[in-house]
């Protein structure tokens, strides 16, 4: 309190003229308060005039007062400089570079608190006394400090822009409808004001009710946030639960094979030793009685020789070779071999089932689908490289450049049978299959290519339109010719318009079910948009028509 007193006690004794400690205080008739120089100066500058006034309330003396030194204000100053302090106000009350300064302070300038529309000036909070304590200035329009208050002038006739014109929508002064806005729809500004303020007013209710609406969404979003962290983290725990059952199955089978397999070579070893150690045996008996029969046929006495021959010729049962059954460098290889045939159908199963896993991966997606790409730049951000794969291929088509560029040849190529190749339709399948939004360009020559995709199990032996590709209800085709183009769709074929180009743009959004095709040029042009329900992950195709024919796929990164 005793601080709030002291700041009272300063702002009492400073002069709003020079806004420091007053100096040779006078007052004068009002009741107002200036150093004797400033007011002097004040009023010296009006020179020539028999009226002068306040420069707080504006009251007008005639004639000019008599200036007289305020003793009482005088020592109260003298008392408060004793005291070392100061009335000038702290630093961040004077205007700055980015400040709207008072238009009345004379020397340092403080900032304003109000500006005047009528007065088109601006006041610090001591000059704006007047406005609030002055029957004169009651109409006057006070607003927050503003430095444009000149631009409320018109530049061609110095007037107050009071008037607005709807023709032009700019404001103007009362005589340009006179001048260069003569004959156009004119209203006063504060008419155009209150119309524009209830559009405001609507426009602000709109703007509150989508944040509502946004907010609410806000909520619902954080809610699919903490759904999407929970189902994610739920199938993430539970998928290794059974990844890890599925890895130890395969450990226990693998430990059961090597099981088996060590108890055979353990019972087959045994086998093998036992019948060694009875050759080695007779072995050893044999040489003996071969030495014994040496001996006995350097014997000299023919008596000792007959007598010995007959316990020496007599042999021994041998153990006939017939008997050690041998399979000839096999042993457990056909273990080996059932293995690995359980390894590659387990990896065909995998291969299979794992494209459906991510499918349904990629499938999840709790915001509405996004529109379609406008620009080339905007679909190449969804390109994919695509190349063929040649055990799809018809037997007279030639593959090149890595798999991305196909010919219709009149002779056979030289490939290996195979259940995925197509037999009687001169087609081609991608290697990769197609999920989520994909962008490919196919380049084609000659007199005519389909551009297709197809789901995977289409039939590939058949010579009717089950196995060609829009001729069945798992593929979509693009026939492009050199007169234009035409669409097939289970055996429905349309005709279609667009600019004709060597170069067709393929664009493909699997879970909103969008397939489009685009005329590539030095822009895109779309030929044709189907909307689909795609139930499998698709595969980019080309069919041909004649001889010589060719497409490639496009490298578009």
């Amino acid at each position: 309190m005793a601080q709030k007193g002291l700041q009272l006690d300063l702002e009492t004794i400073s002069c709003s003229i020079c806004l420091d400690v007053l100096t040779d205080p006078v007052t004068i008739p009002c009741g107002h308060s200036y150093c004797m120089s400033c007011i002097k100066s004040s009023w010296d500058e009006g020179d020539g005039r028999k009226i002068h006034s306040c420069p707080q309330c504006r009251q007008s003396f005639t004639p000019t007062p008599v200036l007289l030194k305020n003793t009482v204000l005088a020592v109260l100053v003298e008392e408060l400089k004793k005291t070392g302090l100061q009335a000038a106000p702290a630093d961040h009350y004077y205007a700055g570079p980015e400040d709207v300064a008072c238009d009345i302070c004379i020397g340092r300038k403080l900032k304003a608190l109000k500006s005047c529309l009528v007065c088109l000036a601006s006041y610090c909070e001591q000059h704006l006394q007047p406005h609030y304590e002055s029957p004169t200035f009651e109409k006057h329009k006070l607003v927050e400090p503003s430095k444009k208050l000149q631009e409320n002038i018109c530049s061609r006739h110095g007037e107050g822009m009071k008037m607005f014109c709807r023709t032009d929508q700019q404001c103007i002064c009362y005589i340009c409808p006179l001048d260069e806005h003569k004959g156009h729809d004119t209203v006063s500004a504060a008419a155009e004001r209150t119309e524009r303020q209830r559009e405001l007013e609507v426009s602000q209710q709109n703007i509150q009710q989508r944040i509502q609406d946004r907010e609410e969404d806000v909520k619902l979003l954080q809610w699919e946030v903490g759904a999407i962290n929970r189902s994610a983290d739920k199938t993430v725990e539970d998928s290794e639960k059974i990844f890890t059952e599925l890895i130890r199955l395969m450990e226990k089978r693998c430990s059961d094979v090597k099981q088996q397999v060590r108890s055979k070579q353990e019972t087959e070893v045994s086998r093998v030793k036992e019948l060694q150690e009875k050759l080695e045996q007779e072995i050893k008996e044999l040489k003996r009685k071969a030495a014994d029969m040496e001996q006995l046929a350097h014997t000299e006495d023919h008596n000792q020789f007959l007598h010995n021959y007959p316990s020496l010729s007599a042999l021994s049962e041998s153990t006939h070779s017939s008997s050690i059954n041998i399979r000839p460098l096999k042993y457990f290889e056909d273990v080996t071999m059932a293995v690995s045939e359980v390894r590659n159908k387990l990896q065909d199963v995998l291969r299979e089932k794992w494209t459906n896993i991510s499918l349904t991966v990629t499938e999840v997606d709790v915001l509405l689908p996004q529109p379609d790409p406008k620009t080339r730049a905007d679909f190449l951000k969804y390109s994919r490289e695509i190349t063929l794969d040649s055990n799809t291929a018809n037997t007279r088509l030639l593959l090149s450049e890595g798999n991305r560029n196909v010919t219709f040849m009149r002779e056979q190529q030289s490939y290996s049978s195979h259940p995925d190749r197509f037999t009687h339709w001169q087609q081609v399948l991608s290697r990769e299959s197609l999920t989520g939004r994909c962008y490919w360009e196919v380049e084609w020559r000659g007199g005519g290519v389909g551009i297709a995709v197809a789901y995977k199990n289409i039939s590939r032996t058949e010579s009717s339109g089950e196995c060609g590709f829009g001729f069945n209800d798992k593929s979509w085709m693009l026939y492009c010719y050199k007169d234009g183009y035409y669409f097939y769709c289970n055996s429905v074929h349309t005709l279609v318009s667009g600019p004709l180009s060597s170069r067709v743009g393929v664009y493909l959004d699997h879970r909103a079910g969008v397939l489009s095709f685009y005329s590539v040029s030095r822009s895109m042009t779309l030929l044709h948009r189907v909307q689909a329900t795609f139930t499998q992950p698709l595969y980019a195709g080309l069919w041909f028509y004649s001889y010589g024919n060719s497409a490639r796929f496009c490298k578009l990164k």
